[in-house]
């Protein structure tokens, strides 16, 4: 496994750091906006303090549901989250377990959401986080246009 593989991801959101911050790390706002589509949240659970864990689920157009979980390293509101990634039904989890770090950077008008995933396994993984990032963030910039 190559665990040097990472990615960053970039959008500016028309809302507070705050604002964005909580659209991240709250159960009934995740299931708003979070999912690249067509793929949409159906449940999510946050335990929002260092060494609390969350859980999302990721459901795909067939009815399938996959879940993605992971364990809060750094809880900095509104300025940062670091966690342990993991889709569980993979690979065994510690050697899947990749790490995400989200920036909430205000900006004129809004703030600057910066997505750094890490430890990723390989390329072809990369590239699907890539597009589910792009998506989430997609959805993320909609819901904040749309008020």
């Amino acid at each position: 496994m190559n665990t040097s593989v990472a990615l960053v991801v970039r959008r500016t959101i028309k809302a507070s750091a705050a604002r964005v911050f909580d659209a991240w790390t709250q159960p009934r706002e995740l299931r708003r906006w979070w999912g690249p589509r067509p793929v949409t949240c159906s449940d999510a659970e946050v335990d929002l303090r260092v060494g609390g864990v969350y859980r999302i689920a990721n459901r795909l157009p067939d009815g399938t549901v996959v879940w993605i979980s992971g364990q809060f390293e750094v809880v900095d509101p509104p300025q940062r989250l670091v966690y342990t990634w993991h889709v569980e039904g993979k690979s065994p989890p510690a050697l899947e377990h990749s790490r995400v770090t989200v920036r909430f950077e205000p900006r004129d008008g809004g703030t600057e959401v910066i997505v750094v995933h890490e430890r990723i396994a390989t390329e072809e993984t990369r590239a699907d986080h890539e597009r589910g990032w792009n998506g989430c963030l997609d959805n993320l910039t909609a819901l904040f246009a749309s008020g």
